[in-house]
């Protein structure tokens, strides 16, 4: 197993996007002739660059070693009767509350993770 390494976890900020609210933080290249950022001067903002991305092996991987994979009936969840050592069940948050029962019934006969069980999911009180 490959130790999971995130480079850079806070997300690229758009230049100037502090300053005005008309700038949002979504990132967008810089493409002026004079912008600091592009030039990379000292003490600006990072851009994107193919060096923060992660290892292709632990790539999308969650903290406990699994991947992922995004839910929205009980048939999807039988895609990974084979895999329930490598990936973990997410269910989509437009499930509602009797088919999410379903879905967890399911997974836990499967002996798969879900991230998420406890939402929307009322319990009898």
């Amino acid at each position: 197993m490959v130790k999971i390494v995130k480079k850079y976890t806070r997300t690229f900020k758009r230049h100037q996007s502090d300053r005005w609210y008309r700038v949002p933080e979504s990132w967008r290249k810089p493409r002026g002739i004079d912008n600091r950022v592009r030039r990379r001067f000292k003490g600006t903002a990072p851009m994107p660059k193919i060096g923060y991305g992660s290892d292709k092996r632990t790539r999308y991987m969650l903290p406990n070693g699994l991947r992922k994979l995004r839910v929205t009936n009980v048939n999807d969840v039988d895609v990974l009767l084979m895999h329930n050592k490598s990936y973990a069940v997410e269910i989509a948050r437009t499930v509602g509350g009797r088919k999410r029962v379903a879905i967890l019934e399911r997974a836990k006969a499967l002996g798969l993770k879900v991230t998420n069980p406890h939402a929307k999911v009322r319990t009898e009180e």
